[in-house]
């Protein structure tokens, strides 16, 4: 028996290699050809901004407090942990299924037989039974199965991490998108004391008869074209801090907690973007991708290997007798061996294995695709970035170049040189530019936002929490173990 046991072992591992290389046979491997420089010009080495944690990235506190909010109660974030739990514990069932199983069985009855025309009878019965049952793994279609559970568990794990990447760069962007917005209302608010003065200046000049009725009636109109503005910031504000409120998980009308912006903040010159494997390696929604690429692939071998007969073996032991008395002397065996084989199926088992080479072929394209984009959103960050910086600096320069044109014209208009029109010129020219600033000012530090999640910023395999044993912890905490290296199915795709 032993022997026997080491014979259909053997003949398990061969012939499942055999099927595991045919399978892989037909999967054409991801066509990959990475470029030189994740964008022109930058310069190639390993360091990348994405390496530095997002509380350090960041460093404002209140910005990191709202994010660590958001990551303990977005309502995605906690349903996707959910579905990490849900995939792990899927996983464990297609893994178990590769060994034995024993049940239990305890039972007694009593049938009573009174049949036409002959003595009644009566008929007990008690029993206590194990059954050890196996499938042989003949063909691989359980080792399939198993790998197929390990992906797409590690698929919802880089998923998860993938969506942790996403709002924290979600949260980040609308809070600078929410300082930009006080800072336009400021500058506003501040213009209308501005044209408050005007227009009291102007009514004195007018009084006085030194100047006509048309001065004052235009800075009436200037106050009251910036006044209407006010509204819609107002409206744009709480709609941001309701968008900030949902992301964290709370209902509208939270009070959301920001800094002043910093209209002439210096931002880095040159960042770090790292190397183009790096890129692949950091990005949890391209691995999240490779995993649906290796499921897809273990569906096509279960497909394949479901084309085969299935031998299962069972075997039953206990004790079973008609009374109470000498049931423990009373030993009952019972063995089975049974090879169940497809023979005809009208050519749907074939069918279901071509459609599962075609879904692994959808999976091997879409995976590239994401590849594509990854570089392609990596790039478009880098350009982006760089050009904020430059609007920024030119926005800059024509804020002062406004003020110094807005001091010039009152001087000029209280010596008479020039008319009143033209000071409310340059007081909108000085207006605008600082509204363009401040929107400048707001792109640039949502291009980096966009640039450190364009590079995998925000996610760290080495700092990341576990989502299925504590998913409010938060990556402060630095657990030393990686959710994936613990779970993760060690064997070989070929």
């Amino acid at each position: 028996m032993k022997r026997l046991a080491i014979v259909l072992l053997s003949l398990t591992v061969t012939i499942g290699t055999l099927v595991s290389c045919s399978v892989t046979k037909h999967c054409n491997e991801p066509d990959i050809t990475m470029p030189k420089e994740i964008a022109e010009g930058l310069r190639t080495d390993s360091l990348t901004i994405a390496d530095m944690e997002w509380w350090e990235f960041y460093g404002d506190s209140t910005l990191c407090y709202i994010i660590e909010r958001t990551l303990e109660n977005n309502k995605d974030i906690l349903a996707a942990a959910a579905r990490v739990e849900r995939m792990r514990e899927t996983y464990r069932i297609a893994r178990a299924a590769q060994y034995p199983s024993i049940t239990g069985l305890v039972s007694a009855d009593y049938e009573t037989n009174d049949y036409y025309q002959e003595p009644s009878s009566r008929d007990p019965e008690f029993s206590a039974k194990a059954t050890l049952s196996w499938e042989l793994d003949l063909w691989g279609n359980l080792r399939w199965a198993k790998r197929k559970g390990n992906a797409e568990y590690l698929s919802s794990l880089e998923a998860w991490r993938a969506m942790h990447m996403t709002l924290v760069a979600e949260v980040a962007e609308a809070y600078f998108e929410l300082m930009a917005l006080d800072n336009e209302l400021a500058i506003v608010q501040r213009t209308l004391i501005t044209r408050m003065e005007g227009i009291d200046q102007a009514r004195l000049r007018f009084e006085g008869g030194l100047t006509s009725e048309t001065v004052y009636q235009q800075a009436q109109v200037e106050y009251a074209s910036t006044a209407t503005l006010i509204p819609d910031l107002e409206r744009k504000i709480e709609v941001t801090e309701n968008r900030i409120a949902l992301l964290m998980g709370e209902f509208p009308n939270l009070d959301v907690g920001r800094k002043k912006m910093d209209i002439e903040v210096d931002m880095p010159e040159y960042v770090p973007v790292g190397l183009p494997s790096e890129l692949l390696q950091r990005r949890p929604d391209v691995r999240d991708s490779e995993q649906q690429l290796r499921a897809a692939m273990a569906e096509a071998g279960m497909a394949y290997a479901d084309r085969f007969p299935r031998l299962k073996f069972s075997l039953t032991g206990g004790l079973e007798n008609d009374e109470i008395r000498g049931f423990l002397q009373s030993p009952f065996s019972y063995a089975i061996g049974s090879l169940t084989s497809p023979i005809f199926s009208f050519g749907q088992k074939q069918a279901r294995y071509r459609a599962a080479l075609a879904a692994y072929e959808e999976a091997r394209l879409a995976y590239e695709k994401k590849v594509l984009e990854v570089f392609n959103e990596a790039n478009n960050a880098v350009i982006t970035y760089r050009n904020a910086r430059r609007t920024a600096a030119l926005k800059l320069e024509l804020r002062d170049a406004a003020l110094k044109y807005v001091d010039l014209a009152h001087l000029q208009y209280r010596a008479g040189s020039i008319n009143y029109i033209d000071v409310l010129d340059a007081q909108r020219l000085y207006f605008d530019a600082q509204i363009g600033l401040s929107n400048a000012v707001r792109d640039e530090h949502i291009a980096l936002v966009e640039l450190y999640k364009a590079l995998g910023g925000g996610w760290d395999i080495d700092a990341m929490p576990d989502p299925i044993t504590d998913p409010s912890k938060t990556p402060k905490d630095k657990p030393t173990k990686n959710e994936s290296q613990a779970v993760a199915d060690t064997d070989s795709v070929e």
